[in-house]
């Protein structure tokens, strides 16, 4: 055996379940802490903001170094106002006013993607999301704007058009990327976090909407792994505002542009209807339950009773 393969072998022995078992989120705060955070954030401009005008103009008047995290579902550059046959929705309860990209798409992506790095901060990160017929589009500019890519994540969801001579899409490109790689915060709540999400679309019948939403679990998903409370949540494509009301639920503040003036009674309705922290807990409760994963791996239990154990009688060592 080679020094080589001598130096990738374990150094302990694997144990199924052991490493989930013994997992510990890195950054974790209690409701009154996080609440504490959310109302001592002081920023240069005022916050909680959405702006009913062009993303591009719009970022070139805010201050550099501003945002924390940023959230952008753009218009995919497809012939779509979501009033197509193809989708089981009332076109009534659909705004007018969606826009389509009429220019070419990938001047359009390069334009404000080149517009993110300067406003976010050095520990800053972005998801972009993306179908997947210009994502080769948004990954070009996310190289020419010098942000680095992290993860190419895909999010399944349970709905797609039918179509008859090609496989069915059900799925969305989710770009993580970062601003500074050795800088950037991420939070690791899971001890195993996948690259694929798989997450069903949300239905609200006979709710007014924009033509496209993305369901909060999907956002705030982006919310709790990359940003803590008190920070800044930034959204170019505010549509339904789906990013301003998790950000807010999850005593997250947050800033954005929606060019869509229908939309302004909708979107100030739908951020009013929340509270302040409405959906947050500390990440430690949403850990798999001890006896959950004894039950899932049986032989943790005789593990975790050595531990103990062993822990016991070190401690009476120290007491005697």
């Amino acid at each position: 055996m080679s020094e080589k393969t001598k130096e990738r072998k374990r150094k302990n022995r694997y144990i199924a379940g052991l490493a989930a078992l013994n997992f510990k989120v890195q950054n974790d705060w209690e409701i009154e802490d996080a609440s504490a955070l959310y109302t001592n954030a002081a920023f240069e401009i005022e916050v909680d903001k959405i702006f009913f005008e062009d993303c591009i103009e719009g970022m070139k008047k805010l201050p550099s170094n501003l945002v924390d995290l940023v959230i952008a579902d753009p218009p995919f550059g497809i012939e779509f106002n979501g009033k197509g046959s193809q989708y089981n929705r009332d076109n009534n309860l659909v705004i007018e006013g969606y826009q389509e990209i009429s220019q070419d798409y990938e001047q359009f992506t390069m334009e404000w993607v080149m517009k993110l790095p300067r406003i976010m901060k050095e520990t800053a990160s972005a998801f972009i999301f993306s179908g997947w017929t210009n994502l080769k589009d948004v990954l070009i500019a996310i190289e020419k704007a010098n942000l680095t890519l992290i993860n190419h994540i895909i999010w399944k969801y349970q709905f797609g058009v039918f179509s008859r001579k090609k496989f069915v899409t059900s799925h969305y490109h989710i770009l993580f990327v970062v601003k500074d790689p050795k800088k950037y915060f991420f939070n690791k709540i899971e001890h195993y976090p996948l690259d694929i999400w798989d997450i069903p679309r949300t239905y609200r019948p006979n709710q007014q909407k924009n033509s496209t939403k993305l369901p909060e679990k999907v956002v705030m998903r982006c919310i709790d792994f990359c940003s803590k409370p008190g920070d800044l949540v930034f959204d170019p494509f505010m549509g339904n505002a789906t990013t301003a009301v998790s950000a807010k639920v999850k005593f997250r503040h947050y800033l954005g542009f929606e060019i869509n003036e229908n939309m302004r009674e909708i979107i100030i309705k739908n951020v009013k209807e929340v509270k302040v922290g409405a959906s947050y807990v500390p990440y430690k409760t949403s850990l798999p339950d001890e006896e959950e994963l004894i039950k899932k791996y049986p032989h943790l239990r005789k593990i975790k009773s050595n531990i103990t154990e062993t822990r016991t009688t070190q401690q009476t060592k120290l007491n005697t």
